[in-house]
């Protein structure tokens, strides 16, 4: 470990070009009546790399459709196989073309055009194996951090985050950028009377202005729905405003420029640091709330392209995702001991003296690269797969200029 640039390990080829540290294949449903059909193939498969995801709402919505396609063309996901019931708006037969030009195995069936849940779940089994068996070809090639995302959120935060666990991050979203690594970071609605302290970060006048009018949306939408992201939890654990608990989300964010504002499942052009803007639009404000639980903020970073995930938590969580491995921050000693089998990472030894935040940097440095080697986290280990996507309203270029990849929802059977 001492020469952190010239770190390697192994990683899988897409054919876009990119490298994931994981190998999966998604059993994605297109709506809440095909969900059980595809929550058994997995059960049934029982293979580690195969997870299920999917968009439980029957209506068109422009959100959840570009969050399933940057899923689909994840560097982690290798193969997808998509169910559908066959009478709502995203259209499996589509989302498994899309899949199929970002150089993923994969194939369709509609429950409706098989004769029902049995005769479904079967074929789908058979043709997730062969998948499988394709994507044990995958080429496997040297990466380092320069190939790599990192995406970062808070959950429970309490008084030690701001002062060791987003530390800790924010320095290795130094070392990252500083390694021509990509770094994310979200939860805007977090950094309540530091629009000024955020702004200045911005590398140029266009991400400036990009900041300063995402953090005027979002003080707009905690407004309307009469909440600030801070919760009992957050003042149990010691914090007394969203204020100061802004101020320790923020330095999650480390020291360097600002690249701009992502929009959810929007792919990052350059390298360097983001900030990730989750927050709905404000024509549909009251149709969906930003954040309802950690799962959302996770799959928004993952819709981002990050093949890993931190999870700072100073009062403990037990959250994977079904994509990208989390590894999960407490800054309270407490914590990690009480909640070791789920917590992957202690930055508290900071504020007890048993070592320098230079110190756990560097433990954090060795965590990541052990595992996307493919050693597997605590929430891997136990099986957590979490994955959440919401009604949401989101206007923005990307939106309107990529606007179903093809007419994706289009037609209402396929």
């Amino acid at each position: 470990m001492d020469n952190l640039e010239d770190i390697k390990w192994s990683g899988y080829l897409r054919q876009d070009g990119k490298i994931g540290i994981r190998n999966k294949v998604l059993v994605m449903y297109t709506v809440e009546c095909a969900a059980f059909v595809a929550k058994e193939v997995v059960r049934r498969i029982n293979n580690p790399e195969v997870e299920v995801v999917g968009f439980s709402g029957c209506t068109d919505n422009t959100y959840a459709l570009n969050l399933l396609l940057a899923l689909i063309r994840h560097p982690n996901v290798g193969g997808v196989y998509v169910i559908g019931l066959g009478c709502e708006y995203l259209q499996a037969e589509k989302l498994s073309q899309y899949a199929a030009e970002k150089g993923k195995f994969g194939s369709w069936l509609l429950i409706q055009n098989e004769g029902g849940t049995k005769k479904s779940i079967e074929k789908a089994c058979e043709n997730v194996e062969e998948i499988l068996e394709k994507l044990e070809d995958t080429k496997i090639v040297p990466m380092g951090f320069a190939d790599l995302i990192v995406g970062a959120e808070c959950g429970g935060s309490d008084y030690t985050s701001g002062l060791a666990g987003n530390v800790v991050v924010g320095r290795f979203f130094d070392f990252l950028v500083n390694q021509k690594g990509i770094a994310i970071f979200e939860e805007i609605v977090e950094a309540v009377g530091l629009k000024e302290m955020l702004v200045k970060r911005g590398i140029s006048e266009e991400a400036r202005e990009e900041l300063a009018s995402t953090y005027d949306k979002a003080m707009e939408y905690c407004k309307k729905v009469k909440q600030y992201s801070i919760s009992p939890g957050n003042f149990v654990g010691g914090l007394t405003t969203i204020e100061e608990k802004s101020m320790g989300a923020l330095i999650k964010s480390g020291s360097q420029p600002i690249q701009g504002v992502l929009k959810v499942a929007e792919e990052v052009k350059n390298k360097g640091l983001w900030l990730l803007d989750s927050t709905p639009d404000p024509y549909f404000m009251d149709f969906g709330f930003t954040n309802p639980n950690d799962n959302e903020g996770l799959t928004d970073l993952v819709a981002s392209g990050a093949q890993l995930l931190f999870l700072v938590t100073g009062r403990g969580n037990v959250v994977g995702s079904a994509i990208s491995p989390v590894i999960k921050i407490t800054g309270n000693n407490n914590t990690y001991s009480y909640m070791q089998e789920d917590m992957d990472f202690n930055a508290g030894d900071i504020l007890s003296g048993a070592c320098t935040i230079e110190d756990s940097v560097f433990s954090l440095i060795k965590l990541v690269t052990q595992i996307c080697a493919g050693e597997k986290t605590k929430a891997e280990e136990l099986g957590h797969k979490e994955f959440f996507i919401p009604y949401k309203y989101q206007d923005d270029k990307k939106s309107k200029r990529e606007r179903c990849e093809g007419n994706v929802t289009r037609g209402v059977r396929a």
